[in-house]
């Protein structure tokens, strides 16, 4: 009996950026200042609107899942590589490949999903305004984010199911910084007929699916913008939904760059250095997206910090009663 070249439990090695040491510190801290702004920007929006009471409201229930989403997305992918540069190993085992893909997938379509309701959002708030409260109201609210998890779980369960049944060659190098579905697939050495087809049938459903449904509600939204006879209520009905369609341009134009420019230059390493767009960047962009173009959350963090400033003096004063 000859001796098999495949194995179902491997190690895989992570070859990220770059293999030249002079350049690993450099990386090492530009993707760790990435992933502190992105975790504390992010987690002053949640804490926020959280304290606000002015904020508690559809829009910014959205948001604070998307902000939640994209602390987690970054966390799935950033953290190892940072140990990996640190220890100076490029070793990732079988289980935390596998790990790595199922919650990549999970926070990147519920990204997709969080980003299409927010649309919706905005689709009633400025076409149906006095029906608003009505149609989007808590339980419709809370019930979309409930299936948009269970809808997101069962894909990455799916898609990670479908992963174990695959058997990898001794070729066990990674080109990219995580543990990407499609070079996976690209290792294996059985098979990946059915797992191609689930991939791209998931993708069409869930992403593009999604993006029509945000192309519809702004067509809409425009049209409806358009009717306003008066320039300050066209300007004050464009502001409510700028700031939203700034991110979703940010992440599907950065999605869509990733893939045309692997299809175009063939390059594993190129698609790598640009996927770090859509898995770093834009979820360390959207806080100051939403902070900065929008006059609630400014003040909202005004007095989130305003609160912090005044309660400093008081506890120096009670210790020094004490």
């Amino acid at each position: 009996m000859e001796p098999s070249n495949e194995t179902k439990f491997s190690k895989f090695l992570l070859l990220g950026f770059s293999e030249e040491p002079e350049l690993q510190p450099l990386i090492f801290g530009l993707f760790l200042s990435m992933y502190l702004i992105t975790v504390f920007g992010n987690l002053l929006i949640i804490l926020a609107i959280s304290t606000d009471p002015n904020l508690h409201t559809p829009m910014y229930f959205f948001l604070a899942n998307l902000s939640f989403v994209d602390i987690c997305f970054t966390s799935t992918t950033v953290p190892k590589m940072l140990v990996n540069i640190q220890t100076q190993s490029k070793v990732i085992t079988y289980a935390g490949c596998i790990t790595q893909i199922y919650f990549l997938i999970l926070f990147a379509v519920m990204d997709v999903f969080l980003l299409s309701v927010m649309a919706y959002d905005r689709f009633v708030a400025i076409c149906h305004p006095l029906h608003y409260t009505i149609i989007v109201n808590p339980r419709l609210c809370g019930l979309l984010v409930l299936v948009s998890w269970i809808m997101c779980v069962l894909h990455s369960l799916l898609q990670s199911l479908m992963m174990l049944r695959l058997s990898f060659c001794t070729h066990l190098h990674i080109p990219h910084f995580f543990c990407e579905l499609n070079q996976m697939l690209q290792l294996a050495c059985s098979d990946t007929f059915l797992n191609n087809v689930v991939m791209y049938l998931a993708a069409v459903l869930l992403a593009g699916g999604p993006f029509i449904g945000i192309l519809y509600s702004y067509s809409k939204i425009v049209s409806s913008i358009c009717r306003i006879s008066s320039a300050q209520g066209k300007c004050k009905a464009f502001s409510t939904c700028a700031s939203h369609l700034s991110v979703v341009s940010l992440f599907y134009c950065t999605m869509l760059g990733v893939y045309l420019s692997s299809a175009a230059t063939h390059s594993s390493r190129s698609s790598a250095t640009a996927s770090v767009m859509y898995t770093v960047v834009t979820p360390m962009l959207n806080p100051f997206i939403y902070s900065l173009r929008n006059k609630d959350m400014k003040r909202a963090l005004k007095a989130f910090f305003g609160k912090e400033t005044l309660t400093w003096p008081i506890v120096m004063r009670l210790k020094k009663c004490l």
